[in-house]
């Protein structure tokens, strides 16, 4: 289909709702640094919250669904998309993570679909997991994801082929989310049909009562990634509900740049070195433990906590709060960065000792790593609180979103590029942390150097 627009309409041109905290602020980054400002809220936005904010294009909510069961989504998601619906975007994007995280029964993406496409009914749902500005790729219906110099078939990426909720076995795309739901019917718009525009939106049969259509689309390069921004783009008024990574947001940008929509912005740069910063890490991944074996040797100080604790009673876990808080403070006093973190990667004995804790205790995993996120969010309250430092990082997806939640937060705004999908934020709040500068980071994600390059205030190298 040929574009016949000769700008962008008014209004918000993007509403989102991520599966988890860091994906959610990803989307926030790239359209901000496209030129496009946008606002990532932890709940839907009260009419008074976005006051102040006249003309934003981008409106976001994160969540913590990734780590939720299906039950959890039924009871949230139809309300949450309904009042993202009341914004009127031109477009509804409920957020999932680039490397496909979810299953059948922990954050299930076919259950979503099954919510959204029920208060959304369109044609075809476009589903686009690729992001190949994040060595994110889907070939043919398979979903590639790059990691050092390599890249790997998601079934077998060293990291998301163990990851302790969802290990993934299963690569193609449109396979992995139909087995997360009896009523999707789910094929690929490949690279050989890209070209096809918005048309690849129409089913080509009718669809029988109660079932669900949707397409994975291939993304490898530029000129694919958009094709796929054009296909959903043009594709709204049929079909305004749309599931992916940020890719769903990066294919935008590019499509609206190649139509001559958007003017090209360059990146922002550094916001400068910070004179203290504080980090915490809930993060087991092998990419993390890289991270923090460098920040070791440069400036930062190791910090361990116990999260086994958060299984046993109020007391002991206090104790163990009050001893990592006391040990960030002199690091500070000492010129040191404090780094907090559970474990040093996936072989850390930390990692069997807080299973076996959970096994032990009237807790399931997923209960288990709130609390160990909201311990670690009240740890950085007080150490930032009592220290002054006005920067931090939180490492790890879920982490992230229990974490923040303990600050005060009720919203994010993008300051300096990093890594993709971790760029710094400037916090909105009510309390004391109104204007910290945050990042926020997946575990898997990040050059070995991240947590000194947030430090240095970010900016593209």
């Amino acid at each position: 289909m040929q574009n016949t627009e000769r700008s962008l309409p008014d209004g918000p041109l993007v509403a989102w709702y991520g599966d988890d905290f860091t994906g959610a602020s990803a989307v926030m980054e790239v359209l901000s640094f496209a030129g496009l400002p946008s606002m990532l809220f932890l709940q839907p936005p009260t009419e008074a919250q976005l006051t102040p904010f006249p003309g934003i294009k981008g409106i976001g909510v994160a969540s913590t669904a990734r780590a939720q069961s299906p039950e959890w989504m039924d009871t949230q998601l139809s309300d949450i998309f309904s009042r993202l619906k009341a914004l009127n975007p031109a477009i509804l994007h409920y957020k999932v993570c680039s490397t496909l995280d979810s299953s059948p029964d922990v954050g299930s993406i076919g259950r979503a679909i099954e919510i959204g496409a029920d208060l959304f009914p369109p044609a075809v749902i476009p589903v686009l997991i690729a992001a190949p500005q994040m060595r994110r790729y889907q070939c043919f219906g398979h979903l590639f994801a790059g990691m050092g110099e390599a890249v790997f078939r998601l079934d077998r990426h060293p990291v998301m082929s163990r990851h302790p909720i969802t290990p993934m076995d299963e690569s193609d795309v449109a396979v992995h989310i139909a087995k997360q739901s009896n009523r999707l019917d789910v094929s690929c718009i490949s690279l050989t049909t890209l070209g096809s525009g918005s048309d690849a939106l129409m089913p080509s049969k009718a669809s029988v009562d109660g079932r669900i259509t949707a397409v994975t689309l291939d993304s490898v390069d530029a000129r694919s990634e958009s094709a796929t921004g054009q296909i959903i783009w043009q594709g709204r008024h049929g079909s305004r509900f749309v599931v992916g990574s940020q890719g769903v947001e990066y294919a935008l940008v590019r499509h609206w740049q190649d139509a001559g929509l958007l003017t090209p912005m360059d990146p922002p740069k550094s916001i400068g070195r910070a004179e203290k910063m504080v980090v915490v890490s809930g993060s087991v991944s092998p990419t993390t433990a890289e991270q923090i074996a460098w920040s070791k040797e440069n400036g930062f100080a190791g910090i361990a906590f116990d999260a086994s604790v958060v299984c046993d009673d109020a007391t002991v876990l206090g104790y163990e709060m009050d001893r990592v808080i006391d040990a960030a403070l002199e690091a500070i006093a000492q010129g040191l960065d404090p780094l907090i973190h559970t474990a040093e990667g996936p072989d850390d004995p930390a990692v069997n000792r807080f299973r076996a804790a959970v096994a032990e205790s009237e807790h399931d995993m997923s209960a288990a790593n709130q609390m160990t996120g909201e311990a670690l969010g009240r740890i950085l309250y007080r150490v930032l609180e009592r220290s002054g430092a006005r920067r931090a990082v939180v490492s790890g997806g879920d982490t992230s979103g229990h974490a923040t939640r303990q600050l005060g937060i009720f919203a994010l705004s993008a300051l300096a590029p990093t890594i993709p999908a971790a760029a710094i934020f400037k916090a909105h709040a009510d309390g004391a942390m109104d204007g910290l500068e945050l990042a926020l980071k997946g575990g898997q994600m990040g050059s070995h150097d991240y947590f000194g390059w947030v430090r240095s205030g970010g900016g593209a190298r």
